[in-house]
């Protein structure tokens, strides 16, 4: 695991993004996640209810950051 970043908090161990499958860190997540317009998995992981979320999407992101105040 040692191209996982230190404030990785990503579980999906079986996507083939994850930084232990190669050795570019998280740059291919985020760039997926920028690129289908979502925000990547781990930062919902600092939100209470994130499990709820059906999507990764900007607003489902917002509206959990506003649940969350």
């Amino acid at each position: 695991m040692k191209n996982l970043s230190p404030f990785c908090t990503c579980t999906n161990l079986e996507c083939p993004l994850h930084p232990t499958k190669h050795e570019k860190g998280c740059a291919p997540c985020i760039a997926n996640n920028l690129k289908r317009k979502e925000i990547p998995n781990c930062m919902f992981h600092k939100l209470e209810n994130s499990e709820s979320r059906t999507r990764d999407s900007y607003q489902d992101f917002a509206n959990l950051v506003l649940e969350n105040e």
